[in-house]
């Protein structure tokens, strides 16, 4: 009886941060979504640090492809090659560069390129949000 109420606390608080999260998006300026995209990867780098340490591939793997979804469909994908010129190109670069730290951190458990892709994103997250005037959003659970 005691796991099945843990079980629903659970559930709850998910389907909690999730509507928190999905609150958040809708009411989004452009510039806080992408803040938003920032955070989600930043939680799933974290996540898979984590399950890197703890030796479970499998979770370590869906957290890094989460991480690359974020950036190549979302951070990638949003960049302005036409307004943005060649900061735009060097930034799909930069993307493309933690993208592969990820992919070797997968492949070879190797938690010094997983620690290079979050601090490159970090720094890239922390330089948006201030440049666009965002003060710190949680990061999504």
């Amino acid at each position: 009886m005691l796991h099945h109420a843990s079980a629903r606390v659970r559930q709850a608080t998910l389907t909690y941060s999730r509507i928190g999260l999905e609150t958040q998006v809708l009411s989004a300026s452009p510039q806080r979504l992408i803040a938003l995209l920032f955070d989600g990867a930043l939680a799933a780098i974290q996540r898979a640090r984590l399950h890197l340490r703890n030796g479970n591939i499998p979770d370590r793997g869906l957290a890094i492809s989460k991480a690359i979804n974020i950036i190549e469909s979302g951070l990638k994908l949003r960049l302005d090659h036409k307004a943005g010129g060649d900061l735009a190109t060097k930034m799909a670069t930069v993307y493309d560069l933690i993208i592969q730290n990820l992919m070797l951190a997968n492949l070879h458990a190797d938690m010094q390129k997983l620690e290079l892709a979050e601090r490159l994103l970090r720094d890239i997250g922390q330089a948006w949000k201030e440049a666009a005037g965002i003060s710190n959003i949680p990061a999504p659970e």
